[in-house]
């Protein structure tokens, strides 16, 4: 029997989750109310079921009787049955605008601001976190993404490893991003934006990557950045982070920047058994503030 508890943050995926491992063959349940449980896992502990996987999803909107989980869960323990706790979590600001976009409003907000239920809601789900066996922070996930990394825990048994590792290009004109964790700087390299024939050209097309990657330093800089990052990423996951943003700036954020993010991104996805995705933040800002 596998027995999954899928919770977390309201607008986290909680219930594309359940509906990701229903349709993985897992007999899904949203939101039973929580004196229900005990009898729930005595029904498909009991042997005559032949229910093998099983999800819960438990949110918010249990109310008051959240507070009676823990000690729910302290019983199931004792009684033997095994079960693995799903967080499923967000940032702030990634929820406050998944909730605007969908013109809902927060379980906990009423009248209030969704910011405000969201902080009310961190405070009551923190036993919970903290007893997560997996915690997938969604922020920068698509709905595929999601998909695989279920796939990876809940159907391959594979062993998790609870990191987004971002590439992030930039460029220092328009500001470093406030999210980097990691901030590297190639505006040591040669500049194509002062020849001619490159300047409209940017690090997706070859002629750039040809020029950039021309030059020893670019080659010596992305075998050090890379070795680097390989050995903080193990490192990063026993300490419990869950996102990584390594930022790549150069001055205007289209060549040089995001033709090394580009190279460190197809290094680290060869390589590791973690979500890598590349974002290129100022790449087509240039043209705009010409246009303007």
């Amino acid at each position: 029997m596998r027995f999954v508890i899928i919770t977390g943050m309201s607008g986290a995926g909680r219930g594309t989750s359940l509906r990701i491992l229903e349709d993985a063959g897992y007999f899904c349940v949203d939101n039973l109310p929580i004196s229900l449980i005990g009898k729930f896992s005595e029904l498909i502990y009991s042997g005559t079921s032949e229910i093998s996987k099983v999800a819960l999803g438990i949110d918010i909107r249990s109310g008051k009787a959240l507070s009676e989980l823990q000690q729910i869960l302290e019983e199931l323990a004792i009684a033997g049955y095994t079960y693995e706790i799903l967080f499923l979590d967000a940032l702030d600001h990634v929820l406050v605008k998944r909730y605007k976009e969908t013109r809902r409003n927060h379980p906990l907000a009423g009248d209030d601001r969704i910011a405000e239920g969201i902080e009310e809601e961190r405070k009551r789900l923190v036993f919970l976190k903290k007893q997560a066996d997996y915690i997938i922070d969604t922020s920068n996930l698509l709905t595929r993404e999601l998909k695989i990394e279920l796939d990876k825990i809940f159907i391959q048994n594979k062993e998790f490893k609870n990191l987004v590792i971002i590439v992030l290009s930039f460029g220092f004109k328009f500001g470093i991003p406030n999210d980097c964790d990691l901030v590297f700087d190639v505006r040591f390299l040669p500049n194509p934006y002062y020849y001619e024939e490159l300047r409209r050209l940017s690090g997706n097309d070859k002629e750039i990557q040809d020029f950039v990657m021309g030059f020893d330093a670019a080659h010596q800089f992305l075998d050090k950045l890379t070795d680097m990052v390989r050995f903080l990423i193990p490192n990063y996951v026993l300490e419990g982070k869950n996102q990584l943003v390594i930022g790549i700036g150069c001055t205007g954020g289209k060549h040089r920047s995001v033709t090394l993010a580009n190279k460190l991104y197809e290094r680290l996805q060869g390589d590791m058994d973690y979500v890598v995705k590349i974002e290129h933040r100022d790449i087509e800002k240039d043209a705009i503030v010409k246009a303007h």
